[in-house]
């Protein structure tokens, strides 16, 4: 990908522009961004994948002047007339295609729709420890899940039918009590939109949005990016530090042969809390430890991502990534599906190229060390990766 090339993508402004001047700043609406787009997934299919235990899928029914909802499995009902319900769900616990009102969100279509995960690749211009998933969202006219904000970027695009936005910066969190959605109680939208297919609108975090099906049926695919929180990222990453430390050969045990004898025994030794602070800040003081963790956290599967395990590589293959790997590096790791390595000269080479491209040619495997090789075989069976002809 050529960051600095215009591409109507992005409206005609390159990635490295984009990324410049509205990245976590600003809107955009971007018209004709996918021209010609087709949704990845029709509506049987994605109703079947939403029938599948292994992926997660939510309905939201909303109660509109003279419609009346069935009752559904696992469902969330309050009488301010919004239904939620969390899958897998079979073709009968649908609404019929005729209610208006109701929304199924499919999310990480690209860990099993070929052409979702292609449509994900257009916006690898942000970081891969960045990016979560592409979500679907089908919706009968009138449907959505009403005004609300999220604390990611996303971009918003029109695969099949029309969808009106409103949008406005977030002046009001507050939200509607009682409810099963997080619904703002103050909305206050400053533009609107219609958005037909190919048309884009990238939102950047805590702005609130409300998007509804108009003339029918609709589809809008929603491409979210993570955003860690610092207190719960700083736990995870410690918690997987801890587990990553070995015992020392010669450990350091605390010693106190000055301690005097106590009338106060329920007081903890100041000499005690000392020993463990320093333990901590020697342990701290290993940068590189902390970046492993932090490499094989933002690679860890989600709960529901599993792998079916594969064969041995044949010779004279290239490789590709499956779909539900995730992998990055930094300048002394290779990190994938919550595992990481140490990489150096030409492997080092290789294995960025694969998480960049997320494939590697016939030749260039064919190049790679015994090393490289073995591990490129154990991750074919482990279904990690896949031959390419």
């Amino acid at each position: 990908m050529d960051i600095d090339a215009p591409t109507p993508l992005l409206g005609g402004i390159s990635p490295q522009t984009f990324m410049r001047r509205y990245w976590q700043k600003k809107p955009l609406l971007i018209r004709q961004a996918v021209p010609g787009v087709k949704p990845p997934v029709d509506r049987a299919a994605l109703f079947a994948l939403a029938a599948e235990e292994e992926v997660e899928s939510r309905l939201i029914v909303q109660r509109l002047p003279g419609t009346e909802p069935r009752a559904r499995k696992a469902a969330v009902d309050t009488d301010v007339g919004w239904r939620l319900s969390h899958g897998p769900f079979t073709r009968r616990q649908l609404p019929p295609l005729t209610q208006p009102g109701w929304t199924l969100l499919v999310q990480g279509l690209d860990l099993h729709v070929p052409a979702a995960t292609e449509l994900l690749q257009r916006f690898r211009f942000v970081p891969d420890a960045r990016m979560d998933d592409l979500m679907i969202s089908y919706a009968t006219e009138q449907g959505g899940v009403g005004p609300h904000f999220d604390s990611y970027d996303v971009f918003l695009l029109q695969v099949h039918g029309s969808r009106r936005w409103r949008i406005g910066p977030l002046k009001d969190a507050s939200l509607q009590p009682d409810v099963p959605l997080k619904i703002l109680t103050h909305f206050e939208p400053e533009e609107e939109w219609v958005l037909e297919p190919g048309d884009m609108l990238y939102l950047p975090p805590r702005w609130a949005h409300d998007g509804i099906a108009e003339g029918g049926e609709c589809m809008t695919c929603s491409i979210g990016f993570r955003v860690p929180e610092a207190t719960e990222l700083a736990r995870e990453v410690l918690i997987r530090w801890m587990e990553g430390m070995e015992s020392p050969e010669k450990p350091q045990l605390y010693r106190d042969p000055g301690q005097p004898a106590t009338v106060t025994p329920g007081r903890v030794p100041a000499s005690l809390q000392d020993f463990a602070a320093d333990a901590v800040a020697r342990a701290l003081k290993d940068p590189e430890a902390l970046r492993t963790a932090l490499g094989e956290i933002m690679t860890e599967p989600k709960p529901r991502v599993w792998f079916h395990p594969g064969e041995p590589l044949p010779e004279g293959c290239g490789v590709r990534l499956d779909a539900r790997t995730r992998m990055v590096y930094d300048d002394k790791r290779v990190f994938a599906n919550g595992e990481s390595w140490r990489a150096a000269g030409k492997d080092a080479r290789h294995l960025r190229l694969l998480a960049d491209q997320r494939w590697l040619d016939a030749r260039t495997v064919a190049q790679a060390s015994d090393a490289l090789r073995e591990l490129l075989h154990q991750w074919s069976e482990d279904g990690w990766l896949h031959p390419m002809g």
